[in-house]
């Protein structure tokens, strides 16, 4: 019933900027917190950003502040990650998450996630 599909990703230069797009359906997407992750096969997966239900509060990873923003459309059902000045280390597969509350909540996993896209940041 719920599903997420996020979209967007490619190859990318150092510095460049690339915008993700996660399109939501099955749930009622302007009553839940959503979030990005991102994973690299072989190493743990690492929270990225989070942002309530109304759009008015988020919170990001220290390794990413000042570079990515994180909004959403609750009339279109679509989240996004508008990501600037992108680096080599930015290189993961990226998923969207729908949280279980509509307020951010720090350290708890999303119930349900999207298949992923690659960001590729290479010369």
């Amino acid at each position: 019933e719920v599903q997420l599909q996020a979209s967007g990703g490619g190859l990318v230069q150092p510095g460049g900027s690339l915008r993700l797009t996660c399109a939501a359906e099955g749930f009622t997407f302007g009553n839940y917190a959503m979030t990005w992750v991102r994973e690299v096969p072989g190493k743990e997966r690492e929270w990225v950003a989070v942002i309530n239900a109304s759009g008015r509060t988020t919170d990001y990873a220290e390794s990413v502040k000042g570079r990515f923003l994180v909004t959403r459309d609750n009339a279109k059902n679509t989240l996004y990650l508008q990501m600037y000045r992108l680096q080599p280390d930015d290189t993961a597969v990226y998923y969207c998450g729908k949280q279980r509350e509509a307020f951010v909540v720090i350290g708890v996993s999303a119930d349900v996630w999207g298949q992923g896209t690659l960001v590729t940041v290479s010369s």
